[in-house]
């Protein structure tokens, strides 16, 4: 007798809207003959270390719900964009293509919104969608060679003071190439995804998800020659907290993750695995821009000549 298949949902159990999906869903998928295996966005949350305890930390490829695995076809999220981020994390080892639906607010990362469900999953079911593929970074923190912390970002990681105010001297080498100094409140290390997030609002430029770069972004940077830098994502890239300060934060995709000490490295580069991301439409990033950014409207709206989101 053959197993039936699976589905998974991912959902933001503190909204209502979402948990109320998460149920619906449930039933359509097992009335279509599916195993359904529900879980919420709290387990690809990194944890948040405190100064006694520095380090909250679970392996990269731990962070997946039971029942979540290579055999999933896909599954599906509702959230917002953190809830996004955060399955990202957990399935990415299992390349399970994600769904994503907004019950949030700005949705940057979702495909389709709550109003739109059903027609969605009929669509999925009938096997009608592309993948489109994101990048990922793989974090890492040494101590004395010995690796303490580890987790994947689909946006960005950051490093920086507590608070955030007060500028430091971070170290920075990238590839094979001489180490440079930044002074800055802090970095930001961004994926071609994250070029909309932090990184955006720290000045940095606007990457399709297509371009196989990473960029360095500082953060409130103390000289007028400091610029973000995109480079090539083959390179590898290491971080030197400064010396003079008791501690640094890394957090990473908005989550806190851990305490990093003078004398730790932070060590990034493209991760093996990615985020699959399941397009029920050809996925048209410059629209998307215009329509969650503004990218491209004219400061005044001419009605003739302009179509206005």
């Amino acid at each position: 007798m053959m197993a039936l298949p699976k589905a998974g949902i991912i959902f933001n159990d503190i909204k209502p809207a979402a948990a109320r999906a998460a149920a619906e869903l449930t039933e359509k998928f097992q009335d279509a003959g599916y195993r359904v295996y529900q879980t919420t966005g709290w387990g690809g949350i990194l944890g948040f270390p405190r100064p006694d305890s520095p380090v909250c930390h679970t392996p990269i490829d731990r962070l997946a719900a039971e029942g979540f695995d290579e055999a999933m076809p896909f599954a599906i999220v509702l959230g917002g964009d953190g809830t996004v981020l955060a399955a990202a994390r957990q399935v990415a080892p299992f390349d399970i293509p994600l769904l994503t639906i907004n019950t949030g607010h700005m949705g940057f990362l979702t495909e389709g919104y709550l109003n739109q469900i059903h027609p969605a999953i009929d669509t999925l079911l009938a096997g009608q969608y592309a993948l489109e593929d994101r990048s990922m970074i793989e974090v890492r923190v040494f101590r004395d060679e010995r690796l303490i912390w580890e987790a994947l970002a689909l946006n960005e990681a950051v490093l920086h003071k507590e608070p955030l105010s007060g500028i430091c001297h971070f170290e920075v080498a990238i590839g094979r190439h001489n180490i440079v100094d930044i002074a800055a409140d802090g970095v930001i290390v961004a994926t071609p995804t994250g070029s909309t997030a932090y990184a955006l609002a720290a000045g940095g430029p606007v990457i399709t998800p297509d371009v196989q770069v990473l960029q360095l972004i500082p953060i409130c940077p103390h000289s007028l020659a400091a610029r973000g830098l995109v480079f090539a994502d083959t390179e590898s890239l290491v971080v030197h907290p400064p010396t003079n300060h008791q501690h640094l934060i890394l957090s990473l995709d908005g989550n806190s993750g851990c305490y990093i000490w003078p004398g730790d490295q932070v060590r990034i580069r493209r991760a093996r695995y990615r985020t699959r991301l399941i397009r029920l439409q050809p996925p048209e990033f410059f629209a998307l821009l215009r329509e969650k950014l503004g990218w491209g409207l004219p400061h005044i709206a001419k009605p003739l000549s302009v179509e206005l989101p």
